[in-house]
């Protein structure tokens, strides 16, 4: 008698992630044919030849000998109490080690979180676009994800009031991804106030992926949010993948803020959780200190003539030079995220697209309805190749849309003519 299927979860049809789903496993098979590809649907450094400033290396380096053993579950007290410092300069309140955990990368303390805060059915407003992974650790920790809109006609910035309008007796928290993936937005001080002020009006907790905030272009600053957030409960996580290039070291923290009151409770529960999982890995956490408190190595690649500067510049220009496309230019971070426009935009499926772009021109991007949005017009690049390399991309995009143009045109005419 054959065996009967294994089971799986079933919340697990509601997981979408494809950033490294079926068109990363069709770009494989296609490499495994021999076909080169340019890959734009992950945002990894080290995939593209950045390495992780060699002052983080060499203090890995030296505490190699102490990394044998286990550490506390929050993480090696030289390392919390070295982000602590970084958020008290920065204006975070009550930011001491006692608030700060280390996790494998932000993604892990993202699910820690969730996973501490959400009874099944419980609801957390999500900023669509959002990054999948939010909604996946929802989804996965029995919550319900419920959608505030960031619209491209706004700048991809949130609408405050809609949020509000969208809270509910099971809301529990709200996530804002600042600076934005996969959009580049940036949001000012204003507007992160008013969303605070939603925050304490109905008691949520406030969950802020800050993973790009000195990843910023043009001028553009930082506002982190648990400053203006004072004594509503925040938690804000941060890391060494993006700003530091060292996504392979899975090195992130989140800091706990708020009145000691409202936040004790969470707080256990998340220190609970930590525990269960032993520690995060102790190696990289040695290079947290040298991170924050050592040389800034990455405003002068966002800096005119910087690598990421210039990479967002040749997307902006290439953009710009299209028969097809639109874009609001990101202020900050590692993507941008175009719409397709005009003709071309007719009957537009981002994922046929996206299939098409990979079997006929060997480039790998990620659709934008991936990110949780109605629309099936945009998808979104990273900016981390060199320069030239995207242009070369975006005349490779535009064949692809001049052929569906072209199609659609045609199509049109035999219709008028039948008619």
């Amino acid at each position: 008698m054959p065996p009967s299927s294994l089971k799986t979860r079933e919340r697990l049809s509601e997981v979408r992630y494809e950033i490294r789903g079926e068109l990363a496993r069709r770009a494989r098979e296609l490499e495994a044919q021999g076909r080169t590809l340019i890959k734009l649907n992950i945002g990894n450094p080290g995939a593209f030849g950045f390495r992780a400033p060699a002052h983080l290396q060499r203090a890995i380096v030296d505490g190699i000998d102490q990394t044998d053993p286990y550490t506390h579950q929050q993480g090696l007290p030289a390392a919390r109490e070295a982000v602590a410092a970084h958020y008290r300069k920065r204006g975070t309140p009550n930011a001491t080690p006692e608030r700060v955990f280390l996790g494998n990368g932000v993604s892990e303390l993202i699910d820690l979180s969730l996973r501490a805060l959400l009874n099944p059915g419980d609801e957390v407003l999500l900023p669509s676009p959002d990054y999948p992974l939010w909604s996946a650790a929802t989804i996965l920790n029995d919550g319900r994800p419920v959608y505030y809109r960031c619209l491209p006609e706004n700048g991809f910035l949130p609408d405050p009031d809609e949020i509000e309008a969208l809270v509910s007796s099971r809301t529990r928290a709200i996530v804002l991804i600042n600076p934005n993936n996969p959009t580049g937005a940036n949001y000012p001080r204003e507007l992160i106030e008013r969303i605070v002020a939603v925050a304490a009006r109905h008691g949520l907790l406030l969950l802020c992926d800050e993973i790009y905030d000195s990843i910023l272009y043009d001028g553009a600053g930082f506002q982190p949010i648990a400053p203006l957030a004072g004594d509503v409960p925040c938690l804000s996580f941060g890391g060494l993948s993006k700003v530091h290039r060292a996504c392979g070291w899975r090195v992130g923290w989140a800091v706990l803020s708020g009145d000691p009151l409202a936040i004790g409770e969470f707080h256990h529960a998340m220190d609970l959780l930590g525990a269960l999982r032993l520690c995060a890995n102790v190696p990289g956490q040695f290079a947290v200190e040298a991170a924050l408190h050592g040389d800034n190595t990455i405003d002068a690649l966002c800096a005119p003539d910087g690598r990421l500067y210039e990479a967002r510049r040749a997307v902006i220009d290439s953009v710009a030079a299209s028969r097809h496309l639109q874009l609001v230019a990101p202020a900050g971070a590692l993507y941008a995220f175009p719409a397709v426009a005009g003709a071309a935009a007719e009957g537009f499926d981002d994922h046929r697209f996206a299939l098409e772009l990979l079997e006929t021109e060997n480039v790998l991007v990620v659709p934008g309805s991936s990110f949780n949005v109605p629309y099936r017009n945009h998808f979104r690049v990273t900016l981390l190749p060199q320069p030239d390399e995207l242009r070369e991309v975006f005349q490779r995009i535009e064949r692809v849309l001049d052929r569906r143009a072209d199609r659609d045109a045609d199509g049109g005419s035999a219709r008028a003519a039948l008619g």
